[in-house]
């Protein structure tokens, strides 16, 4: 997939029952450094549609690469993105791991 001119690597993957997270299914996207750069599920526990959640401006914490910014829109019944609906916006200025 190609996006934001950048090659992504998808990943589909199928959660068990017996593990929390927002849809049993989700998808992963990875640019060609290895870090994420979008997440698409549902947020099922809302009963909300499907959205795609975005990670950037990452930045590296104790060793670890965080992304800073991240961004969730709604997709729409096409897979598209519909970017003027901001679901989720957070900003992270600093990370420490305990």
């Amino acid at each position: 997939m190609t996006e934001e001119g950048e090659t992504w690597n998808r990943l589909k993957v199928t959660f068990p029952d017996d593990i929390a997270t927002h849809s049993r299914q989700q998808t992963f996207y990875f640019g060609q450094d290895g870090l994420l750069r979008r997440h698409d599920y549902t947020a099922e526990v809302l009963n909300a549609g499907p959205a795609a959640h975005y990670c950037s401006d990452h930045k590296e914490f104790g060793g670890i690469m965080v992304p800073t910014r991240r961004r969730v829109y709604p997709l729409a019944e096409d897979g598209t993105v519909v970017r003027d609906i901001e679901l989720v916006t957070i900003d992270i200025d600093d990370v420490v791991f305990a």
